[in-house]
C-alpha cells in the first residue's frame, strides 16, 4: 500500500471520521475498497480515500489483506472509564 501520491488536497478531520464511523460499523468483515466507497454517505476521491487508509494503518485501527481492509482497533475499557468519569474543562 505504500504509494507516492501528488496530492493537492488532504483529507479534513471530518471525512477521515466519516471513513472511520464506516469501518467500524462494518468491522466484523473485511471490505474492498470499491465497496466501502458504496457504503460512504459522501463520495470522496480515490487519491483521498488512500491516504485516509495509509494514516489509519500506519495508527494500527485497521489491516490491509488480500480480502479487503479491516477495522481492528479497539478502545480499552479503562480507557473508557476514564474519559466516562473525567471532568470537563
Amino acid at each position: 500500500m505504500k504509494q507516492t501520491l501528488k496530492l493537492k488536497r488532504y483529507p479534513n478531520l471530518s471525512t477521515i471520521l466519516m471513513v472511520e464511523k464506516v469501518l467500524k460499523k462494518y468491522q466484523d468483515l473485511p471490505m474492498k475498497i470499491s465497496e466501502l466507497k458504496k457504503k460512504l454517505p459522501k463520495q470522496i476521491m480515490h487519491q483521498t480515500l488512500i491516504l485516509i487508509l495509509e494514516y489509519l494503518y500506519a495508527s494500527g485501527k485497521i489491516i490491509f489483506g488480500p480480502k479487503g481492509v479491516q477495522w481492528i482497533y479497539s478502545e480499552s475499557e479503562h480507557l473508557k472509564k476514564m474519559m466516562k468519569d473525567a471532568i470537563e474543562i
